[in-house]
């Protein structure tokens, strides 16, 4: 029984978001029994993404609304569902691995669950997934200074105005860079860099995971994070329900991508880095802040970009000395969906499950 309802709650997750593909090694079974005890599995293969109160679970169940109220609320404090509270109550939802199960062990990460990620990530199935995925997960933005003034950019492509629209903000730690921490990887970058808003803002107030700032000092975090080198992505919604500020060394989003030979195919951009070799230096400064290795040192001392591997994040545009780099804006612009919910409609299409 046991190895049939992991292997039914893996394809359950496999469903959602970007994916929780199996693998032959079968690391995504021991990922699931390290999270979640049988009876709190069983409930979640039943449960879906659409939130429900218990009383509604426990009518479409024949169970105990009482009892199903306890042990949801319990599994929304371990990270196991999503739990929004409202004036007529709770109510809980089964969650994706990326973004949900893992994010949500925020508190709880140890070292046997960040290396049970560390194999699952050097999966071959994971990085596809990754890779297939990454458009309809996260859309790299430009960095604030990067964009010619002259040129008009969308409100959804402006981390600044995001945070401005978003109300309520709120900072948690990278779960990237604490796996990567818990287990002796570290990249040293900053910590607290991810923004969450809304409903999923306040789940994570609630949990702990997370503290209320200012916009002001939303806006200096964002500073920071480029003076750092981080990849601002917000998730590929007009109205995202987060804003994470990545590092190639640690996002396993950027990991995958890299691998990948063409990584501006894969993303949902619309800018590019174009570079004018007759004002490079050869300072080489735009190798260190290129997170995907688009640039490279020809022979003759300058650099070399590679456009199919620039996502178009505008890191080494902001820091070339003899500004040679200028951020173009694509002429086939995309429009990200408008919700969360229809961001969730466009990755299942992405992923040919609709």
């Amino acid at each position: 029984m046991s190895q049939e309802l992991y292997a039914r709650l893996q394809k359950q997750l496999d469903q959602y978001s970007i994916g929780f593909p199996a693998t032959a090694s079968g690391v995504e079974l021991e990922i699931l029994r390290k999270l979640f005890p049988e009876k709190d599995a069983e409930l979640f293969t039943r449960l879906s993404p659409r939130l429900e109160s218990p009383a509604e679970v426990a009518a479409r169940l024949g169970q105990k609304a009482d009892d199903l109220a306890r042990q949801m609320d319990d599994m929304a404090e371990r990270g196991l569902l999503f739990r929004k509270r409202g004036p007529e109550g709770a109510r809980y939802a089964a969650i994706p691995f990326i973004h949900g199960l893992f994010e949500f062990q925020l508190k709880d990460l140890d070292p046997e669950l960040a290396g049970l990620m560390e194999r699952y990530a050097q999966e071959k199935n994971f990085d596809r997934a990754m890779q297939t995925s990454a458009a309809a997960f996260l859309r790299p933005i430009p960095v604030q200074r990067a964009v010619p003034v002259e040129h008009h950019v969308a409100s959804h492509e402006d981390a600044a105005e995001i945070l401005r629209q978003a109300g309520q903000i709120v900072l948690a730690q990278c779960i990237c860079r604490k796996q990567k921490q818990t287990i002796g990887k570290g990249c040293g970058k900053v910590m607290e860099a991810c923004f969450m808003f809304g409903s999923m803002g306040q789940y994570y107030l609630d949990r702990g995971m997370g503290r209320k700032i200012t916009l002001e000092e939303g806006l200096e975090v964002l500073k920071n994070a480029a003076e750092a080198g981080l990849v601002t992505q917000p998730g590929t919604a007009q109205n995202p329900a987060g804003m994470c500020n990545c590092c190639g060394d640690c996002c396993g989003v950027l990991i995958s991508l890299k691998k990948h030979p063409r990584p501006a195919s894969m993303v949902f951009s619309n800018h590019y880095a174009e570079l004018n070799r007759d004002l490079c230096s050869g300072c080489e400064l735009c190798l260190e802040r290129c997170q995907m290795d688009a640039f490279t040192m020809a022979e003759d001392g300058l650099a070399q970009l590679n456009p199919e591997r620039c996502i178009g994040c505008g890191l080494c545009v902001t820091t070339c000395p003899g500004e040679a780099l200028m951020l173009q804006a694509k002429e086939a612009r995309q429009e990200p969906p408008q919700t969360s919910a229809e961001q969730m409609r466009f990755m299942a299409s992405r992923r040919g499950l609709i």
